[in-house]
């Protein structure tokens, strides 16, 4: 794929994992990002949906294996501009990319919205029936990922990896710790559900 956009005369920058897909796109703005679901380190989705609540704008073509009709829809909804299923024709990936990248970026919403709840991703600000509520930065973090994958079970382990250094001890229970904290200043009705053994929902 990638040598086919080069050929094509594409300047291409590659990553092989999600983490150094996100590096990248923190870096630099890019006319067109072609983003792989089949990702060593996760659903490239998951990355998706940070880039698009934080306001990345590039078009963005997801190519992926999975062929069902809901994968294509959850991959429209998390924000792609185009969902391709491999195996692809090179001349038809070209042609949805020159498309794509005549488009060129879109302003995206800085804002996440669930229910009453507002998180304001620029001035890191929550509010919940327009009253502004006090948070730590591990709070924001850990409400962020809480919230753009609303109605899904986030497990323990995705908060480690998305809001705290790998390098911190596991069996520590700050996750359950933050996610107490948001309960009790996010306030009533509750919004985060526990799924026992599984991990939390947000039902905003």
């Amino acid at each position: 794929m990638a040598a086919s956009l080069r050929a094509a005369g594409h300047a291409v920058d590659e990553a092989g994992t999600r983490q150094e897909a996100e590096l990248q796109v923190g870096l630099h703005e890019f006319g067109l990002i072609v983003l792989d679901r089949g990702l060593p380190d996760g659903d490239g989705l998951d990355s998706l949906r940070r880039w698009r609540a934080t306001g990345v704008g590039s078009p963005i073509l997801v190519l992926t294996a999975r062929d069902a009709v809901a994968d294509r829809v959850e991959g429209l909804d998390a924000g792609a501009d185009d969902y391709v299923v491999k195996p692809v024709e090179p001349a038809e990936l070209l042609a949805r990319a020159r498309s794509l990248a005549r488009r060129g970026p879109t302003t995206r919403a800085l804002v996440l919205r669930r229910g009453d709840v507002e998180f304001d991703l620029a001035r890191s600000e929550v509010r919940r029936a327009g009253v502004l509520l006090p948070m730590r930065p591990k709070e924001l973090a850990v409400l962020q990922v809480l919230m753009e994958r609303s109605g899904r079970v986030v497990t323990r382990t995705q908060l480690r990896e998305e809001c705290w250094d790998d390098s911190r001890d596991s069996d520590s229970n700050v996750e359950e710790a933050a996610v107490s904290a948001l309960r009790r200043k996010l306030g009533a009705p509750p919004l985060i559900r526990t799924r026992r053994g599984l991990g939390w929902v947000f039902d905003g």
